[in-house]
């Protein structure tokens, strides 16, 4: 199921490309010097993945307290049902009821210091920028989040986003040195690949929650007595 994070970043990041390539490419960066570039590329990177990684810690906490409750499985299947409805659904009827809107000010005010962020030029420019990039609202972070939630406690969440973050990397820095590295044909047929994708990643989540026995993909519950009341694991 981690693998699928990466593999959700990678491919998604064609996605992210245009919704985020606008930051990529207004990035001040040093293009006189290679090696000052690669590394002020690179601090934006690490700046993105904290913020991934903060954002699973939070949601991974989520799923652990859910997941002491019980509800390990029917978790995993709902994710999954939620992540294949969602990529059904046309984008412009979700964008109706986008999850930022009761959020909007605290956006604005990201979107804001990210702005003054683009106009300086210091040693945490290029970290405060990738930071406050990874929260702004994205439909593909939000299907990352799910996958953080049933990861069942911090750690796991954490890792899951990083790892979301990490197959994002290869595409977003190519968008930073070539503007326009595809054509627009090629970018639309691989952006409507992406749903499939998000289909099959909700399929593993709802066969994982189901408990059917297949080693690594669903594995058997285990139930444990402890203090006189069953945990599942």
């Amino acid at each position: 199921m981690l693998l699928s994070a990466f593999v959700l970043g990678l491919l998604g990041s064609f996605h992210c490309v245009g919704m985020c390539g606008p930051i990529a490419f207004m990035l001040p960066v040093d293009r006189t010097n290679s090696f000052k570039k690669v590394s002020q590329i690179t601090v934006y990177h690490v700046g993105r993945l904290l913020a991934y990684s903060l954002i699973g810690l939070v949601f991974g906490l989520i799923g652990k307290s859910l997941y002491l409750f019980g509800f390990q499985q029917q978790l995993s299947i709902v994710i999954g049902a939620l992540m294949i409805v969602l990529a059904i659904i046309p984008q412009h009827k979700l964008n109706k009821y986008s999850v930022s809107k009761p959020i909007y000010k605290l956006i604005s005010k990201v979107k804001s210091a990210l702005g003054s962020a683009l106009k300086k030029k210091s040693a945490d420019t290029f970290l405060t920028i990738g930071f406050l990039n990874g929260f702004l609202p994205c439909g593909l972070v939000y299907m990352a989040v799910f996958g953080a939630i049933t990861g069942g406690n911090a750690f796991q969440g954490s890792l899951y986003m990083i790892l979301f973050g990490l197959g994002t990397i290869p595409l977003m820095t190519t968008a930073i040195y070539i503007s326009h590295f595809l054509k627009g044909g090629v970018r639309q047929k691989i952006q409507k690949a992406i749903p499939v994708f998000v289909i099959i990643i909700g399929a593993l989540f709802i066969v994982r929650g189901l408990g059917l026995g297949i080693p690594y993909i669903s594995p058997a519950p285990v139930y444990d007595v402890v203090n006189g009341t069953v945990e599942c694991h």
